[in-house]
């Protein structure tokens, strides 16, 4: 097993594009990187820890390669965008993929320019690929929120303009 972590605004939203996928032995939404130590959500909510929510991802590599992760992550997001994502605003909402090895690093380089050539935006991709920092896992009712709150999770997503923001750039 292997792990990935991405950041792409609200994990809430980050989740569902990947459970339940063969190889895919866990999803985890958390805080990585900042200054605070097992920090918590309204910690982190502030925008002043350093934090980003992100999602940590346990797969199979042999089952499920790290470019298909890559490959459905970028259309979660907007990789224009450095201030946070759709309605989610501030130092904890920016995207990123961080990296655990090498062979990662240079498939999410290759990917994000892969992104940038593609012509699909006008800005240019702003997303970081960043060593993979400490890694925190959120609070319990962070976890699989789509399935325990489904009303709100999907109020809230329909209220953010990532979906309509996907189906425009992405699958046009």
């Amino acid at each position: 097993m292997e792990q990935a972590m991405f950041a792409g605004g609200c994990f809430w939203c980050m989740v569902t594009p990947f459970e339940e996928l063969p190889g895919i032995h866990g999803i985890v939404s958390g805080y990585a990187g900042g200054t605070v130590e097992n920090p918590t959500y309204e910690q982190v909510k502030t925008g002043t820890t350093g934090h980003y929510e992100v999602v940590q991802i346990t797969y199979d590599p042999a089952v499920f390669p790290y470019s298909r992760l890559l490959e459905l992550f970028w259309p979660q997001i907007d990789p224009t965008d450095d201030g946070g994502q759709f309605q989610d605003r501030g130092t904890q909402y920016p995207t990123a993929v961080f990296y655990y090895n090498e062979e990662q690093r240079l498939a999410a380089l290759a990917s994000r320019e892969q992104v940038a050539a593609s012509g699909r935006f006008e800005g240019p991709v702003v997303t970081e690929i960043l060593p993979a920092p400490h890694f925190y896992r959120a609070e319990e009712y962070h976890q699989d929120y789509h399935k325990k709150n489904p009303k709100h999770y999907k109020e809230d997503r329909g209220q953010s303009g990532r979906d309509t923001f996907i189906a425009k750039h992405w699958y046009k």
